[in-house]
């Protein structure tokens, strides 16, 4: 019933608010009188009044209309329409005195009641709205018997819009009861009625007088470190912790109720606030033909998506692949005919194939992200690195220098740091040959090195999220291991700044904050499973590190253009002792020739006679 309601009083909103105010015109005009004569029978309702009162209500009528009150433009009670009210009321009380002064013989009301009426006129026409704003909203609020007792901690921005969005829908699943923030100055603060009871210390307290159940962590910009602090909290309150996604995630910056969700382990482990200097990467990026390699990976994917953002001429997504093509065109476009020709269907090992694609397109920005990651299959295959990772490598490079590319930027790893393993000695090898078209190309040319990604394919996380969802058991290599874990999105946002404030030849190396205990991570999924998960630890494997360093040890921690950006010059490496690589050889043979590369001897250029040519 109390739905159908509002919903009569929604269609029938135009024609009431105007039938309203001009009715409350004509009563505030004989009130305003009346008050001048202190309600005196004989003044109360003077010959022309009713003259003066419609010159009046038509100036209101046009002005409202004019001002697009009666047009269905504004929020009921919205500042905007508060605005409007006020300016189409003094419009009404300017028709009404001139009005009063044009009617022959003595003033019909004393020349102060236009004035009063306009101010009566606003208090009465305002207070309708809110009144009619309060009657909508508690009718949208979700029932008390259905919905949980929600806390909020953070009193900001991200609050308020939390919790306009539940308490403006009747099949919420959270009914908001309170809010926790560690600012004093919030104290007595309300937020939609919704009163600020604590802080953080008094979550406890808090979550049995209101009979709470759960927690909304109610910071978009909230990163990992208080995610986790704010996590033990809530456990200990025993209450089902909830998040709001980082503000990158968020559509056009708004919180809806479809982005209050649970707390997963990127929260935890990777989410920080990231400050892009958006002219600079503009600049690079705005009109400019961008090929990104690797498209449909993890990585590729996501650069890909948020390329898009920055106005790109043409963003050409080139992959061997063609399921992950498909993939990656649905996630940009939101389509997936696979018609259009930003999406080329290659293999960086075809140099041909890739010198006529360059040669066709000319794109202006490459990101050359494709290459093979998983580190134990390519310790069982050095081959295949040396093909994908080092001379694929050289085939975009040598495409991209031979077609103009005005900028080139090498996705790395950390594993590229002090490397002991294929992947990390084919990917060195790849940021010295960068470093090497640097000097020759006439573009800028340079590497980005960064760890983990939080959800990509092979991460740890999927396969230990895979593992719970078998039942077990979870496999971690050693208790003691550690890696650096940032979120794709993070990570990206960094790469694209890097291409934007890097200088050639350099490797940047993203701050990934602090390393992550991976037994950690192990225990933290086993716990939240639904049933009793066992951890067994396989020990490490060939080429694995116990802990992986971003810098090498010969490496300077510069961060002169961004503060989660480290600058560090790299030695080049001729191409001919690259291509001069094996990767047919035995695999100890390979991997002995490919740890030679990634040292650069004083005299490593010396050896070959200078040329342009890659």
């Amino acid at each position: 019933m109390q739905q159908r309601t509002l919903a009569v009083l929604r269609r029938a909103r135009l024609p009431l608010q105007l039938g309203f105010d001009i009715s409350w015109w004509f009563a505030a005009i004989w009130l305003a009188n009346g008050i001048r004569y202190d309600f005196a029978p004989g003044h109360l309702m003077p010959p022309g009044i009713t003259v003066v009162a419609t010159l009046g209500a038509l100036g209101l009528v046009g002005s409202g209309f004019v001002l697009h009150l009666y047009r269905g433009r504004h929020k009921i009670g919205a500042f905007d329409e508060v605005a409007g009210i006020a300016s189409a009321m003094a419009v009404a009380a300017l028709a009404s005195e001139a009005a009063n002064l044009a009617l022959p013989g003595e003033l019909v009301v004393p020349r102060s009641a236009p004035v009063l009426a306009g101010l009566l006129g606003l208090l009465g026409s305002v207070g309708a709205r809110y009144a009619w704003r309060v009657l909508v909203e508690r009718g949208l609020r979700p029932s008390v018997d259905a919905a949980e007792p929600l806390l909020l901690f953070g009193a900001g921005e991200g609050a308020e819009q939390a919790i306009v969005a539940m308490l403006r829908n009747p099949d919420s699943t959270y009914l908001p009861v309170g809010l926790l923030d560690d600012m004093p100055r919030k104290r007595l603060l309300r937020l939609r009625g919704v009163p600020v009871l604590g802080t953080r210390q008094d979550l406890a307290t808090v979550a049995k007088a209101t009979s709470a159940k759960a927690l909304l962590l109610a910071i978009p910009s909230a990163n990992a470190a208080l995610v986790r602090e704010i996590s033990a909290l809530a456990e200990a309150a025993s209450l089902h912790l909830l998040v709001l996604p980082p503000v990158s995630e968020l559509i056009d910056g708004r919180i809806g109720l479809d982005d209050i969700r649970e707390l997963n382990l990127s929260d935890l482990l990777g989410r920080r606030q990231i400050e892009l200097d958006l002219s600079s990467i503009a600049g690079y990026l705005t009109g400019k033909r961008v090929l990104v390699t690797g498209a449909g990976g993890s990585i590729g994917s996501e650069l890909c998506r948020q390329l898009v953002r920055f106005h790109p001429a043409e963003l050409i997504m080139l992959d061997r692949d063609e399921s992950a093509l498909h993939a990656v065109q649905l996630m940009v476009t939101g389509r997936a005919l696979l018609d259009d020709d930003d999406l080329v269907l290659a293999d960086i090992r075809d140099t041909e194939r890739l010198q006529f694609i360059f040669q066709t397109r000319r794109p202006q920005v490459v990101f050359h992200a494709a290459a093979l990651k998983h580190l134990t299959l390519l310790e069982r295959n050095p081959g295949e690195a040396v093909k994908s990772n080092v001379w694929g490598t050289l085939s975009v490079l040598e495409a991209a220098r031979e077609s103009g590319v005005e900028r080139f930027v090498n996705i790395s790893t950390d594993k590229a740091a002090d490397p002991a393993s294929v992947l990390g000695y084919s990917k060195r090898i790849a940021e010295r040959l960068t470093a090497h078209a640097a000097q020759q190309a006439e573009g800028l040319y340079l590497s980005v090195r960064f760890g983990n990604v939080l959800g990509s394919r092979g991460s740890v996380l999927t396969a230990f999220t895979a593992q719970v969802e078998a039942g077990g058991p979870i496999t971690v290599t050693h208790r003691e291991v550690t890696r650096y874990f940032m979120t794709i999105q993070e990570a990206v946002q960094l790469v694209i700044q890097a291409g934007a404030v890097g200088s050639g030849g350099e490797v940047l190396v993203l701050d990934m904050g602090d390393p992550v205990r991976i037994d950690d991570v192990a225990r933290r999924l086993a716990d939240d499973a639904p049933h009793a998960i066992d951890i067994v630890y396989t020990g490490l494997r060939p080429g694995e590190k116990l802990h992986e360093d971003l810098l090498a040890a010969d490496e300077v921690d510069e961060r002169p253009s961004h503060p989660l950006i480290s600058q560090v010059p790299v030695p080049p490496l001729h191409p001919v002792d690259a291509w001069a690589l094996d990767a047919w050889a035995e695999p100890q043979a390979a991997i002995s020739a490919m740890r030679s590369l990634t040292q650069a001897p004083a005299d490593v250029e010396s050896a070959h006679q200078p040329n342009t040519q890659l």
